[in-house]
């Protein structure tokens, strides 16, 4: 067999089924093996760019690595955004670049980079191989580590003659063993269960680690009477309609929703990093008063994440579903608490304001397109987001309560969402997927809605059109008093640019022409896009530009 039908056959016995590409020369053997494996399924794209973002959200959403490919130095180039993407959002993905021969190497060939000085920085493990007959022990150690501790992308360089070279078939292949999960051990249980059953105001914020954790975090935060906020973009880690829950710690987030975590006298986070956005730019957890600091403890399958960010008084390497449900086992009573104020004031944030019911110049307010969504799309449908302001009403609006419905990246990269929703689609072709962006990020990978018309995914793409990069308008308005390089042509005839790459489209300027967009959207066989023209002043939930702008000038 040839080193890449090895490949092909370690990827599938691991339960890889997916390989998203922009074909290139430098692995031609391997886009083959893919293509005629009857358990892999070979996706073309139209960029290597939505090539990593469909990978990405195909391994967030079902939890087995997907596989990006691309070319050398340009390719590389092209599909580095999506693997770090997956590096910052803790994504398995195993990555495949094609390189100069090994002849070449090191003489500055064409298109040659050195790959994995490239991608080390951007990956959890990058190598270059050099030997056919150590391809496929590579893509199984590969596999380990993608998927071991925290998960992440891994990148494996090959030069374009190893592919097609013939190997000597094994006895049996290199074994992919399932990744360890820790438990919780009994001395660290009692600690947490006994600082959780003391406290009088405990939370929990759970990130992207209790993304399988789902019942046994609930199940945990009733047991304790614990509040629980979910972790930037990872909302959908706990039903929102609990009445546990206290809302997301995005960008933006509203002062009374944060109230309860300043006032908290334990933090218990669960798998999650602590980003800069989720600690509100490093400020929480913080003091609760003077001289007397919150007290934290931190539980991740990563021991490098544990109290990296904050100081945390006691600190568990373990699987987080494995953890929170050998706390619900610890006997004692836990005494009454009451979060129905710190929900409410979450769930007020979630209400649009007057003022978003009519605008002028047939525009419509982000709030009411989110209201349409609300009316419109079932409560399970997969939401993919993009970047940008559009997203602080989407993050404000939508009520997530079903486990794996929000694929968004924590990395804040645009163009993220048509792709992702294409990968959604293909990896679980009966959910409802609808990706949501603004007209920036849609133009960057909106071309990918001919990889959905030619695959016969039938996506929604809804679009807030206002004809701005609005998060830096919004920066540079409230900074400088006047914008620079932030429009973009319009309003552009979006739908017509959907129909022109074999997909449906429809422009929606008022509540009923949305309404009915989304259902048509709804049964459509094939891809949609819905062009919402939005309005350009309606920067954020807390801020107009006219208001930024005028501001600036007083």
């Amino acid at each position: 067999m040839t080193a890449a039908e090895q490949v092909v056959e370690v990827l599938a016995a691991a339960g890889i089924r997916r390989c998203y590409t922009v074909p290139g020369e430098s692995f031609l053997e391997l886009a083959d093996a893919l293509e005629h494996h009857p358990g892999m399924t070979l996706v073309s794209t139209r960029h290597e760019n939505g090539a990593g973002f469909m990978a990405e959200a195909d391994a967030k959403l079902t939890g087995i690595p997907a596989v990006a490919a691309a070319t050398r130095g340009p390719g590389a180039s092209n599909l580095a955004v999506g693997v770090h993407t997956a590096m910052q959002d803790s994504t398995p993905m195993i990555v495949f670049l094609g390189q100069v021969e090994t002849d070449h190497l090191g003489k500055e060939a064409f298109q040659e980079v050195d790959l994995t000085a490239f991608y080390s920085p951007i990956t959890k493990w990058a190598t270059t191989v050099t030997r056919a007959d150590r391809l496929a022990e590579t893509t199984a150690r590969a596999i380990r580590t993608a998927t071991t501790g925290r998960p992440g992308p891994v990148a494996i360089a090959v030069p374009g003659d190893l592919f097609g070279q013939r190997v000597a078939r094994p006895g049996a292949l290199p074994g992919v063993a399932e990744p360890p999960r820790p438990p919780l051990g009994g001395d660290e249980r009692d600690r947490i269960a006994a600082w959780l059953t003391r406290a009088e105001r405990p939370v929990i914020i759970a990130g992207g680690g209790a993304r399988d954790a789902g019942p046994a975090l609930v199940a945990a935060a009733e047991r304790f009477r614990a509040g629980v906020y979910s972790s930037w973009r990872r909302q959908d880690v706990f039903p929102n309609d609990h009445p546990l829950y206290l809302g997301h710690l995005g960008l933006g987030c509203p002062k009374p929703v944060l109230r309860a975590l300043e006032e908290a006298d334990a933090v218990l986070i669960v798998g999650s990093r602590l980003s800069e956005i989720t600690t509100q730019t490093y400020r929480l957890p913080e003091e609760r008063s003077p001289g007397k600091p919150s007290t934290v403890a931190q539980i991740d399958i990563d021991p490098a994440q544990v109290g990296a960010v904050t100081p945390v008084w006691l600190g568990a390497v373990a699987d987080a579903r494995r953890a929170l449900l050998a706390l619900t086992r610890v006997q004692g009573r836990v005494p009454e608490r009451d979060w129905s104020g710190a929900h409410q004031a979450w769930a007020d944030t979630t209400t649009a304001p007057p003022e978003a019911a009519e605008r002028p110049g047939g525009r419509l307010h982000p709030w009411a397109v989110v209201q349409a969504m609300r009316r419109m799309l079932p409560e399970d449908a997969v939401l993919t987001n993009d970047a940008g302001n559009f997203a602080a009403f989407l993050h404000r609006g939508w009520w997530y309560r079903h486990p794996r419905t929000q694929l968004a990246p924590t990395s804040g990269a645009m163009g993220y969402a048509v792709p992702a929703a294409v990968a959604a689609k293909l990896a679980e072709p009966h959910r409802t997927v609808v990706a949501v962006a603004g007209d920036g990020g849609a133009l960057m990978t909106g071309q990918e809605l001919e990889t959905a018309a030619r695959l016969g995914l039938a996506i929604t793409v809804i679009v807030f059109q206002n004809g701005l990069y609005g998060t830096i308008a919004m920066h540079q308005a409230r900074a400088l008093g006047r914008t620079a390089a932030t429009d973009i042509s319009g309003p552009l005839d979006l739908a017509s640019y959907a129909r022109g790459l074999g997909a449906r489209g429809a422009t929606a300027t008022t509540p009923e022409e949305l309404d009915k967009a989304l259902s048509d959207a709804l049964t459509a066989e094939g891809p949609t896009l819905i062009d919402a023209r939005t309005d350009p002043d309606a920067i954020s939930p807390g801020a107009t530009m006219s208001g930024l702008l005028g501001g600036h000038g007083r």
